[in-house]
């Protein structure tokens, strides 16, 4: 079978910021309000066109499901808000702006705009849903539904015309699709543009991981620092422990299967992808355990800068990490407040129990 790798990247990310206002802010939720309540007595059914901040948005004479007042989109953001909703503010970065501009470009960008209309963040973002796609170019498909060895418990195929369109595994947190992505444009996306990127209109497979918030969770991925650091690591469980695509033997055994070249390929592409070398999913005291274990790396990469310090100070070629150590730990005690200690460290307890 012949296939070619084309793309991957993320198609839709789904993310609650936590924002407060500051003194001069220009997000004024009374005159939204009522620009809103316009729309809706006129019975206009387009949105109306604003400008906030560094950005144009068109706002929309309804709230939405999941209870924010107020909604306005782009072609970069759908921004769910309300001055009494917690978390705030709810993005769903659109998928052509992925594409074009990428998940961590995209989320700096909403917190430019944050900025600009004279909002912060109180607290960390948390991610609540991120897709993960490998697009393929694959002239036939030689797999069925009984080629897949996966751990989900629901599984379905779609067909049109008696040929496969779709295979999807598991619900919930955690979702596996292999689909036909030229058939899903001209059936229902219309995302025409893709072909450009690709370099082809026609074959075009797509595998795709919609992976919410509690899987993400298990891997400690709940903001775009932690999506960054881990993602690699999650989609490696994803595609040897979840689902995998075999090659049929006689063997009774499913599981002793040859791995299909398709997903070896996956395989190898998603090893490339950074992760910190997590290799199961983490309970709360591993989570513990991995966060202590970071901070460890960090300070160890300050005590080398230290040393370094030292070197050019003294002019020694030499250096010794006890000795770095102590003049760190020296340097801190200087720092040390008695006064503020308990008090700080009472907080961060709060911050962690909480989440943050």
């Amino acid at each position: 079978m012949f296939f070619q790798h084309l793309l991957t990247g993320h198609d839709t990310i789904e993310c609650a910021y936590y924002l407060m206002r500051e003194n001069g802010c220009l997000l004024d939720f009374e005159s939204l309000a009522v620009q809103k309540d316009e729309l809706a007595r006129a019975k206009i059914r387009k949105p109306k066109a604003i400008k906030l901040g560094c950005e144009e948005f068109l706002l929309a004479a309804h709230g939405t499901g999941s209870g924010y007042p107020f909604l306005i989109e782009n072609d970069t953001f759908s921004i769910e808000f309300g001055e009494f909703n917690n978390p705030n503010f709810f993005v769903t970065f659109r998928s052509i702006a992925l594409w074009h501009h990428g998940a961590f470009n995209l989320h700096q960008r909403f917190l430019a705009w944050a900025k600009s209309v004279g909002c912060t963040p109180y607290k960390t973002e948390t991610l609540s849903r991120v897709d993960f796609t490998f697009d393929y170019l694959l002239t036939e498909i030689d797999f069925d539904a009984d080629n897949f060895v996966t751990v989900a418990i629901k599984d379905s195929q779609y067909r049109k015309d008696r040929k496969v369109q779709t295979f999807d595994f598991g619900t919930g947190d955690a979702k596996l699709r292999i689909y036909n992505k030229c058939d899903e444009i001209t059936e229902k996306s219309a995302k025409t543009w893709f072909y450009d990127i690709w370099g082809v209109d026609h074959d075009v497979w797509r595998i795709e991981w919609q992976i919410r918030k509690d899987r993400l969770r298990t891997v400690g991925i709940k903001s775009f620092e932690d999506l960054k650091e881990r993602q690699g690591d999650l989609l490696r469980l994803l595609v040897n422990d979840h689902t995998s695509l075999r090659i049929k033997s006689d063997d009774s055994n499913r599981s002793r299967w040859a791995i299909h070249p398709l997903w070896l390929d996956l395989i190898e592409r998603v090893n490339q992808i950074e992760g910190l070398g997590i290799v199961r999913e983490l309970d709360a005291h591993a989570l513990m355990d991995e966060r202590f274990t970071r901070i460890a790396i960090s300070v160890y990469g300050y005590i080398k800068r230290v040393a370094a310090i030292d070197a050019l100070y003294t002019g020694e070629q030499k250096s010794y990490v006890d000795e770095a150590f102590e003049h760190l730990q020296n340097k801190i005690m200087e720092l040390h407040d008695p006064l503020t200690w308990q008090n700080d460290v009472d907080r961060r307890v709060e911050q962690m129990r909480l989440g943050e």
